[in-house]
């Protein structure tokens, strides 16, 4: 890459219980292993999360340590709760539509991006608004490539008309921990049909983005197809 080229710019999507500070500083190995190559623009979700009062295995994504009192969602998957578990089967969920246009409004008021970046519950959603776009039903997003972390299948029904459109031909790098407990390998091998050509970054760790030395030359070879 010579260095007059123009850095990709994506937008990031962060997880459940996360918000846009936060993401950014849990990605800082990412940005300082990529910062030739990307600019990182970080959102909140909408949604504040309530706080957890001793729920054991109901918000399945740590808290994060910085703006613990803003936590942000995406969506929940309990309606009448106000929470979220990936692996929580449910007929209807909260919230989704206004994650939608605060991303729209983002591609508007910050873009336009190159690409998308989304991670656990964020990564779910970057799925559904690269489905959306596949689909023509949102004239706003032009990503050229995508990029989600720890992804999975919304279990939720109201969510599988996302998945049940055509093969959804944007370029995506889909990486995955092997020790990850709180989205299990399998559940983000089972987004991977969804996508035409999906990339995979598999690495040994767990419920992070992984940003080792040894991980850059995926990340760059998958990126360049586009600078």
């Amino acid at each position: 890459m010579s260095k007059a080229a123009v850095p990709l710019r994506i937008l990031c999507i962060h997880g459940y219980r996360q918000n846009g500070n936060s993401f950014r500083e849990k990605t800082g190995a990412l940005r300082k292993l990529l910062k030739k190559q990307v600019e990182l623009v970080y959102i909140s979700a909408p949604h504040q999360v309530p706080a957890i009062q001793n729920e054991t295995n109901q918000e399945p994504e740590k808290s994060a340590r910085s703006g613990e009192e803003d936590q942000s969602g995406w969506w929940f998957s309990d309606v009448q709760a106000r929470s979220f578990n990936a692996k929580q089967e449910c007929e209807s969920s909260l919230g989704l539509e206004e994650s939608i246009e605060a991303v729209k409004t983002a591609v508007k008021d910050l873009g336009p991006f190159d690409g998308i970046l989304g991670f656990s519950q964020g990564a779910a959603l970057v799925a559904m608004l690269c489905a959306l776009q596949e689909q023509k039903l949102q004239p706003d997003f032009n990503f050229r490539f995508a990029i989600l972390v720890a992804g999975f299948r919304s279990a939720c029904s109201q969510h599988q008309r996302f998945y049940k459109g055509p093969v959804i031909t944007i370029p995506s790098l889909h990486v995955f921990g092997q020790d990850d407990r709180v989205i299990p390998e399998e559940m983000s091998r089972d987004l991977l049909p969804a996508f035409d050509g999906a990339q995979i970054l598999f690495h040994p760790g767990g419920h992070f983005v992984p940003a080792a030395s040894s991980h850059r030359q995926t990340y760059q070879d998958f990126l360049k197809k586009f600078q």
